[in-house]
């Protein structure tokens, strides 16, 4: 099932899917400071992109809160992996630095000529960023992205669940 909607230059897709297997031009990892892949995606990347990924990010981190840092996607669909670092649980100002960390991943995106990128629910899992502000924020970003001077067409938001789902979906469809 996926929801689609014509935003700007663009169109916003929302499926139930596992990011790392899309084909994509690139995706969005929701990274620790430390840039280690680790536990959940971070396992599923390097067990299917291969060990090359964390190799080339070594010496690249720590990274603060907000940043975005590039590497190849190695064995996986995507030509390129996005390393956000969002923010955490409880965080001060964390919907300002969510839309930071959006506007970095996008702009990444638009650097390295980008034209389908996807995202997961930014922080929302193991992080807690709480679902209704993750699905609000990150469809305004995109939206607003779409209508300014992008190579970008289409943004993905893969879901892994119907909470996620039952929340973003109302969200785009209003946008």
């Amino acid at each position: 099932m996926a929801v689609e909607k014509k935003m700007g230059n663009g169109v916003l897709r929302l499926v139930r899917d596992d990011l790392t297997l899309l084909e994509l031009d690139a995706f969005v990892y929701y990274a620790r400071h430390d840039l280690l892949l680790g536990s959940g995606w971070g396992s599923a990347i390097s067990a299917r992109g291969g060990l090359g990924i964390q190799e080339e990010l070594t010496g690249k981190g720590p990274a603060e809160t907000c940043d975005v840092v590039v590497s190849g996607a190695g064995d996986l669909k995507a030509d390129h992996i996005l390393h956000a670092v969002g923010p955490r649980l409880q965080e001060v100002d964390t919907e300002i630095k969510l839309r930071k960390t959006m506007r970095n991943s996008l702009a990444a995106a638009k650097e390295q000529g980008v034209k389908s990128l996807g995202f997961p629910a930014m922080g929302a899992g193991y992080y807690g960023i709480p679902l209704d502000l993750c699905a609000r924020v990150m469809v305004e970003e995109i939206e607003s992205h779409f209508k300014g001077d992008t190579p970008l067409e289409e943004a993905v938001i893969c879901v892994q669940d119907r909470r996620e789902l039952d929340v973003f979906e109302p969200r785009i469809q209003e946008a």
